[in-house]
């Protein structure tokens, strides 16, 4: 007899697994006709104890294969920031993938699915030629929560694309300092914002139905995920910025600020809460009983489970994993029910195991956290549907989401000067002889894109994934005639050699994610200040500011002709194009305060200190110039053509707009 291939085994076993137990008998838990809590009641029943521990596990995929998935019963799989199964893996190359570590759960005794996850934080942006959106914080300028909805939606179907049901979004974060290294991660300063911008989860989720119990996991179907709201509770408020740090505040304001957005996240149906790494006067978050198990699931009701962060249980003891089975206690008790053990799962299997077994930790705690994930596994449908297909792979990157985040991309940008009333320098005219694209942001897509885009803290350059850069939007925007001159960082003979109509300055932050941005400085990235002081002498300029917070730019603000923030836009370079160039207005508003100098911080809208270079919600409002053309011609008699004097006026009164009718 020839040898069947392990595959072919691995789906017959599959395939056992959908219709019966280990001796053909009904197992309720595998009917989908039972309600989900009967289901959850019925698989508990069959669980040993090391069956339910391994559900409580997440490893990471550079460890998993079939035998350990297997074995172990684990829970959960994810990719780390950049972790891919190839460099530009494919839609495809991600299915295969995470399809092998499902079959290797699912020939386990009770053969319960896997929940693989990934951080798709701004659009699916660990993997290539995926649509990477704004960053949250140039969401949250947008003020548009129908938008961040519809973003939700198109991320949902792209991580759907390449086999993945989780993700571990949205940071509902409120950042209260900028030198913190992930305030580009939150929507804003104002928990009003973030409350709002939490519609993301309806997108990501679905819409649970009118008569759905709040509080209870929801996942609307095979185009949705589980969503992720993080990270709990008051990261953004560390003391200084600094990441993973102590955020020192009384309960009230702890419930006022930090706590809104997880409130509305629950009440619309978000699945998982991940545990911040930082503390509360003094107490860890992931050992926070009261806030947890109390605040939580209790006072919120929260049904769904708990996450902790990469290796936060380790964080629990200073230094990290010197004292593990104390915080593996800690964690547990605490009410944290999935673990994020990346590599060593092994020994917090061990360790969790003899707490139970010497009754340290009571069973029903193990099933308290093991009975949420299941249901949450049960609600998504993994249980009848536990293998991806191919069939959204050519939603990955598709022109639609692209269009999206075009739109996302101009509806973010602030204007924060333009010119003055008499004279503005937006919109932009697209035919002019010569005109001047420069600075260290103009022509790089990695920059463009931030930390968290195919790898952990991001890259360099134009070659990782595909996208328009800021240049190549300018290109494609302005009048065929109009030449287009590229240099980064001119000097001032080339400046004064050139006849520039006028110089676009794209300058800001490099990428960084998480701790690696704690910045007490927030300076533009050299030659940044450089580039910015010489051109503005020379050429009339718009500057564009391409970072996750506001940067020191009073220096320059008097010699800049018009200033945009442009946050971190993503990959569709075209929105900066689209507003600089008057095919729509600017609309943003700041979503945090810009200050004047470091030495101010932190500085919230509302201090008694208050004083800004722009004050929180500040955006200067400009029309498109087909609507200026539109309402300059409104006058005229119905059905009428606008006459020439009715055009002429309108050009003397909008002098700018006459930049952009020179076709």
């Amino acid at each position: 007899m020839s040898k069947v291939p392990v595959r072919i085994l691995l789906w017959m076993c599959c395939c056992v697994w959908v219709c019966n137990g280990d001796d053909g008998e009904y197992m309720l838990y595998k009917d989908p006709k039972q309600k989900v809590s009967d289901r959850v009641v019925d698989l508990l029943g069959r669980m040993t104890l090391e069956e339910k521990i391994g559900q409580m596990v997440q490893i990471d995929r550079s460890v998993a294969t079939v035998n350990i998935m297997r074995d172990y019963f684990i829970g959960s799989v994810l990719s780390g920031g950049g972790s891919a199964p190839l460099p530009e893996a494919t839609a495809q190359n991600w299915v295969d993938m995470i399809n092998e570590y499902q079959k290797g759960a699912l020939v386990s005794r009770l053969g319960i699915p896997m929940i693989y996850g990934i951080d798709a934080v701004h659009g699916h942006n660990n993997v290539f030629n995926a649509t990477i959106f704004p960053h949250n914080v140039g969401l949250g300028a947008t003020r548009d929560p129908d938008l961040v909805k519809r973003i939700g939606v198109a991320t949902a179907v792209e991580v759907r694309a390449t086999g993945i049901p989780y993700t571990f979004a949205p940071c509902i974060a409120v950042c209260r300092d900028p030198r913190w290294g992930r305030c580009y991660e939150s929507y804003g300063e104002d928990h009003k914002v973030v409350e709002n911008m939490t519609d993301i989860i309806l997108g990501l989720q679905g819409e649970p139905p009118s008569n759905y119990k709040h509080g209870v996991p929801f996942v609307g179907g095979k185009d949705k995920v589980a969503a992720c709201a993080k990270h709990y509770v008051g990261d953004g408020g560390t003391t200084r910025g600094i990441n993973e740090n102590n955020t020192v505040t009384d309960l009230h304001s702890l419930l006022n600020i930090h706590m809104p957005a997880y409130a509305d996240a629950i009440y619309k149906g978000v699945s998982t809460v991940m545990v911040s790494y930082s503390s509360w006067n003094g107490e860890k978050m992931h050992a926070n009983t009261k806030l947890i198990t109390g605040y939580l699931k209790g006072t919120l009701k929260f049904k769904g489970f708990v996450i902790s962060d990469w290796q936060g249980v380790d964080k629990i003891s200073s230094p990290p994993h010197s004292n593990y089975t104390a915080s593996v206690r800690a964690a547990i008790e605490a009410g944290i029910d999935m673990v994020m053990v990346p590599f060593n799962f092994t020994e917090f299997v061990n360790d969790l195991t003899s707490l139970v077994k010497n009754k340290v930790i009571p069973v029903t705690r193990i099933d308290d956290a093991v009975g949420r994930i299941l249901r949450v596994k049960f609600t998504m449908g993994l249980f009848e549907n536990p293998l991806a297909d191919y069939s959204f792979s050519n939603e990955l990157g598709s022109q639609a989401h692209r269009d999206l985040a075009r739109e996302a991309v101009r509806k973010s940008l602030v204007l924060l000067k333009n010119g003055n009333k008499t004279n503005p320098m937006l919109p932009l005219p697209r035919k002019v002889s010569k005109i001047l694209v420069t600075g260290t942001h103009a022509d790089n897509l990695g920059y463009q894109c931030g930390g968290w885009t195919i790898t952990w803290q991001g890259f360099n350059g134009n070659k990782d994934t595909r996208g328009t850069t800021i240049l190549g939007a300018v290109k494609s925007a302005v009048d065929k005639t109009t030449e287009v001159i590229f240099n980064e960082n001119p000097d001032a003979e080339f400046l004064k050699s050139n006849n520039f109509s006028y110089a676009i300055i794209a300058v800001g932050e490099p990428p960084y994610a998480e701790t690696a941005g704690d910045n007490d400085k927030l300076t533009m990235m050299d030659p940044g200040p450089a580039i910015v002081t010489s051109t503005c002498q020379a050429v009339k300029c718009v500057v564009v500011v391409v970072s996750g917070r506001p940067l020191v730019m009073e220096p320059y603000v008097d010699s800049i002709e018009a200033l945009v923030a442009a946050w971190l836009p993503g990959t569709e370079g075209q929105g900066v194009a689209d507003a600089l160039f008057g095919d729509h207005g600017f609309s943003g508003k700041l979503p945090v305060t810009w200050f004047r100098n470091t030495e101010q911080l932190p500085m919230n809208f509302g201090d008694s200190h208050y004083d800004p270079l722009f004050a929180y919600g500040t955006g200067l409002e400009t029309e498109s110039v087909a609507s200026i053309v539109a309402r300059s011609t409104s006058g005229s008699a119905a059905g009428a053509k606008p006459c020439l004097i009715t055009l002429l006026v309108c050009l003397f009164f909008f002098p700018s707009l006459s930049w952009g009718l020179r076709r």
